[in-house]
């Protein structure tokens, strides 16, 4: 395939030199009459021919015109259309005038039903694909953060990782609360295999999200749709908001683009560990030695005691460092290295973990090739990305193929397909939470500062063996708590696929001009195996394990469309259709038992016991749907929409198992009747409300026996934990909305405000039940939480001159989350517990997800410090200590263009949201942070011991309010961490500003693009994402950094990794 797309690419220009020689060649630059500014994608036809081209990114353009071309015509939306003569010219330059009485964007809205945004009664964004890639994401989802009001998106600093993405707030307690997605009218799965350890913290690794199988080059728009008004017709898996990715098509004649580029990563330090170099391994004064910080041994035979680091300790509470002390070290112990039976100076190493990080690369490169006739036009690309993490023998790579084409098989039938193929492969992914297979872990909370990364690495490297700092004692080498991080790496990876085809055909005929039907097939069919080893020679058990999935769905549409005007002042369009879905999902899980026989092959026939019986799952789902809507417009000035659909499903009991939700909405352009106020553009109200259902899970209703490992060879089964409801109802959602647009002088300055409650009621939860019914949960119907909220997004373009153009975008959403109601006396329910003695909750009066745990005792907004001289904490530990929903979020984007120079900055902003931090939770009560050593307030070294001037006064008052004073020491671990401090203590706001974007780009001019022949255009851009937090508060890490996608493991950070710094370069040809 790749051959055949390179022998198109290069044949290209070979075939248009050959029509432009038949042909006349004309070119020019279209721009903004008022501004001077190249206008990219206007339309440029020969009139009363099919034979038309579009500008590029500076607006330029090459046609080439039949010898009896009399007339070019020059249009694009929001501008007012031009024909000019060709006469004898080749050049021809257009300057377009802004429309400023119409505003007719087209927008995709549900069921891939276009609709001018004047229309549109309810809040709607759509992002185009150069803005998305504009800095050359290669998730499309992390390129829409900070760009849309009401959207949420938190991304994971690791390779491939997924992105929690939330409109309008949370809804479902335990349920999905991510929105669908959909490609060229096709439901696409945005599912994460993450297991549930994974996202409580426990280990594992994040697998991304599906929907990141999407080519953000092949995207043309992408429309989010937020309230269910506008959402309904999608129905019962929509109540979350709509993303709508409207994919490039085919244009008439023949065209080529092609991307290439390359981008840099290193990481932000402001995101990593500092590290105190004062004092090196150990706890405290508990060892063998007279100082009490060392193991006291006769390591070179010569009956005298030598010093010997505590290599068993993962801490930095030991001995304070002295070049000239000489110390037995790891490495004394290890045959292989130089420093073999030796004993060094005690010194902190020269390089700690910030040495582990790599430069990531990525590579970006895509071809497309498109054409068409009268009749029809085709597109076809591929995309691969390389993208090689900051951490050793990480990369995931992807292959991704698309197709689409439409043909007019008759003046009334027509037919279309999208078909799009990608292959995902990963390697190394990133160990998350809090274990061993996350190296993250052992650099932030448990740490000796001793240790130089660049020995280990090389001791990895001479032996291939685990040859760690941390091993049990000198004469057993065996590592105890911690591996060397480079075989973690190396040898306990994960390998990953993925294989995913998914598309749709359809046919439309034409029955009037006013009335057409639709039938369209859709399918989402994908595999993906994951596998996960342990080594031999590994802390803990050796172990492979395999976990095969397949996942398929089929949507069967049949719609009919109508679009009429009765008279010349009322419209009515609306669709009536039906949808048939089926989906199918498979599973099988199994690992090896009892340890690997061989090292290093990696297969369940290399178990040391029987395998673990393999747990298999097979789930099918079904629902039929019927929608219906109608818009009545009267003279292009008031719209009425009312919509319909009812769905029936078989996740729900017969009984409950047919839901009908309606909406209706209004929207009044009042701008219309105020033509004569010169300084008004666009004026538009609009206001709507509606109704949304949602089944319940697959497996939900009816409760099964599951099978489990055998006794005496006798199979055994039993009855899962949770009982399941044969009673359950769907999950109801009630929204309304408000909101108003306006745009002023000439649509330069503009802005979209939008209110907004969402309740969601008949939550299905999990109820705590007695363990003597033989359960310990059921499943009921009952609870309710309101989202309601604000958006506001905005434009101005300051300065618009001939040559130069200033234009700002901005948006600041703010949501308020509250649960009412839960189940009849429970106050509170319990999402997740966390490691550190936190958990993620949802309590009546209170926001979804609050973290709770024990606290500080605080008066007058002061620390309350105990007799003891540590803090004092709460008798509860149940108290709230934490919520991890943001306060606010705000993106605003400045756009500068400067003939075919272009300048653009993102600013993402997010004010408040609570986390929860394991590692300075661990890691200051293990002594590796700056702030557990350094001076006290005697101008003495804190860990001395207090009779020596040593310890410290904590900062706070008694609990009569007088100032503290009592000195404690700080010799031994755990005065600032887990030890002598509640989880309160490590609670941080994860607000930040961060400069999300930013991309400098050069298109080339006409004058010189006209030389090379074919080609129509040549773009250069440098692009820089992640480049500079400009606030934030979490110590030491990325606020952002997110554990797991979903409702679990939000505010809650164990193991964080670094943000990642990347600064790249793109070129885009176009023939």
């Amino acid at each position: 395939m790749r051959k055949i797309l390179l022998t198109a690419a290069l044949l290209a220009p070979v075939l248009l030199q050959q029509v432009a020689a038949q042909n006349r060649q004309i070119s020019g630059r279209v721009t903004d009459r008022s501004s001077g500014q190249g206008l990219p994608g206007v339309t440029v036809l020969v009139k009363g021919t099919t034979v038309g081209v579009s500008t590029n990114s500076d607006g330029s353009y090459t046609i080439s015109a039949p010898s009896t071309a009399t007339t070019l015509t020059f249009s694009s939306i929001g501008f007012v259309p031009v024909e000019r003569p060709i006469g004898t010219e080749s050049t021809i330059d257009i300057g377009l005038a802004t429309d400023s009485k119409v505003l007719n964007e087209v927008i995709v809205t549900a069921q891939n039903v276009e609709r001018t945004r004047n229309s549109l009664p309810y809040a709607a964004t759509q992002v185009d694909g150069e803005n998305i890639t504009k800095a050359r994401n290669p998730s499309f989802i992390n390129g829409l953060s900070g760009k849309v009001a009401g959207v949420n998106i938190r991304q994971s600093n690791g390779i491939g990782g997924s992105s929690n993405i939330l409109i309008r707030g949370t809804s479902s307690l335990f349920g999905n609360n991510q929105p669908l997605f959909v490609v060229d009218g096709v439901p696409i799965s945005n599912a994460n295999t993450n297991t549930a350890g994974q996202q409580t913290g426990r280990g594992g690794y994040d697998y991304g999200n599906a929907a990141t199988d999407i080519n953000p080059d092949d995207i043309a728009s992408t429309t989010i749709l937020k309230g269910a008004a506008a959402t309904a017709l999608y129905g019962e898996r929509a109540g979350n908001g709509v993303i709508i990715i409207t994919t490039k098509k085919g244009r008439k004649g023949i065209g080529v683009t092609i991307n290439t580029g390359a981008t840099g990563g290193r990481i932000d330090r402001s995101t990593f560990m500092k590290y105190q170099k004062e004092y090196g391994a150990g706890y405290g004064t508990y060892y063998e030695d007279a100082s009490g910080f060392f193991l006291s041994r006769d390591i070179d035979g010569d009956g005298v005691e030598d010093l010997v680091a505590p290599l068993s300790e993962d801490a930095s509470y030991g001995a304070r460092f002295d070049p000239n002390l000489n110390v037995y070290q790891w490495d004394a112990f290890d045959p292989s290295s130089p420093n073999f039976g030796k004993a060094r100076p005690w010194v902190a190493a020269d390089n700690g973990p910030e040495a582990f990080f790599k430069t990531a690369l990525t590579l970006n490169n895509s071809v497309i090739v498109d054409g068409g006739t009268e009749n029809g036009t085709f597109k076809l690309g591929y995309t691969s990305i390389r993208d090689k993490g900051v951490l050793e023998n990480s990369e995931v790579n992807k292959n991704i193929l698309n197709f689409g084409g439409s043909l007019n098989l008759t003046p009334k039938i027509t037919v279309s397909s999208s078909v799009n193929y990608s292959r995902v492969d990963g390697k190394g992914r990133y160990g998350t939470g809090y274990g061993d297979g996350n190296v993250m872990t052992n650099f932030r909370q448990w740490w000796q500062t001793n240790v130089d990364l660049k020995e280990q690495k090389a001791a990895f490297e001479r032996t291939g063996r685990n040859v760690t700092y941390n091993f049990a004692d000198p004469t057993n080498l065996t590592p105890i708590y911690w591996n060397n991080p480079y075989w973690v790496r190396n040898k306990n990876f994960e390998t990953d696929s993925r294989n995913r085809i998914f598309g749709n055909a359809a046919a439309t005929y034409k029955v009037t001009d006013w009335f057409n039907v639709l039938g369209r097939v859709s399918v989402d069919s994908y595999d993906e195996v994951q596998e996960e080893r342990i080594a031999i020679g590994s802390v803990g058990l050796s172990n492979y394990s395999r976990f095969n999935r397949t996942s398929r769905e089929y949507n069967y549409d049949l719609i009919g469309n109508f679009s009429k005007n009765i008279n010349e002042s009322i419209s009515l369009r609306g669709l009536l259709g039906a949808n048939v879905r089926r989906q199918q999902f498979s599973s099988i899980f199994a690992e090896t038992n009892g340890g690997l026989i061989v090292p290093d092959l990696y297969s369940l026939s290399n178990s040391v016991s029987d395998p673990v019986p393999p747990i298999e799952d097979e789930t099918r789902v079904g629902v039929d749907g019927i929608f219906a809507s109608a818009t009545l417009g009267f003279r292009e000035m008031v719209f009425v929409d009312l919509t319909v659909r009812r769905d029936k499903s078989t996740t729900l009991p017969s009984s409950n198992n047919t839901f009908v939700y309606p909406s209706a909405a209004v929207g009044f352009v009042f701008s219309e009747l105020l033509k004569d106020v010169s300084w008004l553009s666009y004026g538009k109200v609009r206001a709507n409300y509606a109704e949304v259902g949602q089944g319940a899970d697959p497996q939900s209703v009816l409760t099964n026996y599951s099978k489990v490992t055998t006794y005496n060879s006798n199979p055994l089964f039993s009855l899962p934990g949770t009982r399941n409801n044969p009673d359950l109802k769907p999950l109801r959602t009630k929204s309304s909305e408000a909101g108003i647009e306006m745009n002023f002088l000439r649509n330069r300055v503009g802005f979209d405000f939008t209110v907004y409650q969402r309740n969601t009621i008949d939550q299905i939860l999990p109820i705590t039940l007695s363990t003597a019914t033989g359960y310990n949960s059921r499943f009921v119907n009952s609870g309710e939480v309101r989202n309601r909220g604000v958006e506001i997004s905005g434009f101005v373009t300051p300065v618009k001159l001939a040559d130069f153009s200033w234009t700002v975008n901005a948006n600041w959403t703010r949501n308020r989350n509250e649960v009412l109601s839960l189940f009849g006396d429970f106050d509170n329910i319990v999402l997740a517990t966390y490691q550190g003695g936190v958990s993620s909750n949802y309590a009546i009066g209170q926001p979804a997800g609050i973290i709770r745990g024990a606290n500080l005792v605080y008066k007058d907004g002061q620390k309350v410090v105990g007799a003891n001289g540590y803090y004092a904490q709460t008798v509860s530990s149940n108290e709230i200590i934490g919520d991890p929903n943001p306060e606010w979020t705000a993106g605003v984007t400045n756009t500068f263009n400067y003939k075919g120079i272009g300048f653009y900055f993102l600013l993402d902003i997010r004010k408040g949201g609570d986390i929860f931090s394991l590692d300075r939770y661990y890691g200051l009560a293990t002594g590796m942070q700056p702030e557990t050593a350094g001076l006290n307030d005697l101008g003495n070294p804190s860990r001395l011991p207090i009779s020596e001037g040593g310890g410290v006064i904590l900062p706070g008052v008694l609990a009569d309010g007088t100032p503290n004073t009592k000195r404690v020491s700080n010799t031994n671990f755990g005065l600032y961490g887990y030890r002598r401090n509640p989880a309160g203590a490590f609670v941080y706001d994860g607000g930040f500003v961060k400069l999300r974007e930013v991309s400098l780009s050069y298109s080339l001019p006409t004058s010189i693009v006209s030389k090379f022949g074919a080609i129509r255009g040549v773009d250069f851009s440098v692009v820089g994402r992640n480049l500079w937090i400009l606030h934030k508060n979490l110590p030491d890490a990325d606020p952002e950094d997110a554990l797991s996608s979903g409702n679990r493991g939000q505010g809650y950070s164990s193991g964080s990794f670094p943000a990642v710094r990347t600064l790249g370069g793109n070129i885009r040809l176009s023939f």
